[in-house]
């Protein structure tokens, strides 16, 4: 279970032992949520949800920011009136050693194949 949040621009997020494997692959799986990863990773960074240019609606922009933040892989905090998004990389190598990278070096793998970013 995540950590309720305290109010309305406290945002739950899971606490290390509360992250899974399953969670964190669902979330990879979708090529949009792997793309915000992959923005997130290159930059090394906080990005704010403003910066990425998603081909769909905001409310599912927001699903999409949600499962990430929900399954461990991001960090979501409020920065005045920007929701800032950092990779939570410390984190998933400390629990699952590599699996980050390898992923992230599969995905521009295979968007080099398919002539992607």
């Amino acid at each position: 279970m995540t950590s309720p949040a305290v109010s309305s621009r406290d945002l739950p997020h899971p606490t290390l032992e509360e992250i899974r494997l399953e969670g964190v692959l669902h979330a990879l799986s979708d090529p949009l949520r792997l793309q915000i990863v992959r923005d997130l990773a290159a930059v090394d960074d906080e990005l704010s949800c403003s910066y990425f240019d998603l081909p769909v609606t905001k409310s599912t922009t927001t699903h999409h920011f949600r499962v990430l933040r929900e399954s461990g892989v991001i960090q979501q905090v409020y920065r005045g009136t920007a929701k800032m998004n950092g990779l939570r990389k410390d984190d998933l190598d400390g629990l699952f050693p590599g699996l980050l990278d390898a992923l992230l070096d599969a995905a521009a793998r295979q968007a080099g194949r398919l002539g992607g970013a």
